[in-house]
């Protein structure tokens, strides 16, 4: 399959609705290149703050609908119950222009960096779960931005039997070398495709990638689309092979690494 990330230059404020039709003209530049699934950075494309609301989700799943691929963006929702509370959500959405899920962040524990800052305003909220979906193209699983740092995540959506795991980022500044070395690691150790990217806010570089469990496909620090084939052929027959080394090169990795667990050892030694 081909698999399309995007970096887009992303506007705040009073102008942040733009955000909407250019995530839809992305959404045709992807299929166009003959994507079947394309990735959005975290609540993009948005809104990024309580007090300018929208609903993006009526013009992606058009979006999607006409193009007849799988998309992943970003908004926030309001928690019920609540009178400033807000998920941070990643929409899945069918080829058919239909809603297959959501994904609510579920770590850290809120309101962390999003209430009252230059980029967020709104007190986000955690959720507590972690969905998977099986769709035509393979399972697919999503956590976000600096979950990423929380490989307990990856490793449930993995064992949950999701063998594409997005990881869409917000705005990363500084430690990107180290956050794309985390991407990669999650394909590695879960046997997995993963992606990530993120939001371009003022000068700053992209880091776009996509990763397998034994190479990184492709990467890029440029503004809009990067678009790659993904074996997802090969993840099935790495996951499906007993854990050994292999001294003939055959593979890049070691196959059936999940197979490596010991639950009753965590089982005895872990505590909250």
């Amino acid at each position: 399959m081909k698999l399309a990330v995007v970096q887009p230059r992303t506007e705040l404020g009073p102008g942040e609705e733009k955000n909407v039709e250019r995530a839809a003209r992305y959404v045709d530049e992807a299929a166009a290149h003959g994507a079947e699934l394309v990735l959005f950075p975290e609540t993009y494309p948005g809104p990024w703050t309580a007090a300018l609301r929208y609903d993006p989700c009526e013009r992606l799943c058009a979006a999607a609908r006409t193009a007849g691929i799988h998309v992943v963006a970003g908004t926030t929702e309001p928690v019920p119950g609540t009178t400033n509370g807000y998920h941070i959500v990643c929409l899945l959405i069918g080829p058919d222009g239909r809603l297959i899920g959501k994904y609510r962040r579920t770590c850290p524990r809120g309101p962390y960096i999003y209430e009252g800052g230059r980029l967020w305003d709104f007190r986000y909220t955690e959720a507590d779960e972690l969905p998977v979906w099986s769709t035509p193209l393979g399972t697919v699983g999503i956590n976000i931005c600096s979950e990423v740092f929380v490989p307990e995540l990856q490793r449930i959506l993995a064992l949950k039997g999701a063998e594409i795991i997005l990881l869409p980022a917000g705005w990363v500044m500084d430690f990107n070398e180290n956050w794309l070395t985390l991407v990669r690691a999650r394909a590695i150790e879960n046997l997995a495709i993963t992606a990530t990217c993120h939001n371009l806010i003022g000068p700053n570089d992209g880091m776009a990638m996509i990763a397998s469990p034994e190479r990184m496909v492709a990467s890029s620090k440029a503004e809009g689309l990067l678009v790659a084939d993904v074996d997802l052929e090969r993840v099935r027959e790495l996951r499906g092979l007993r854990p050994r080394m292999s001294g003939t090169h055959e593979f890049a990795t070691i196959p059936g690494v999940l197979g490596f667990r010991r639950p009753e050892v965590f089982k005895k030694n872990l505590t909250e």
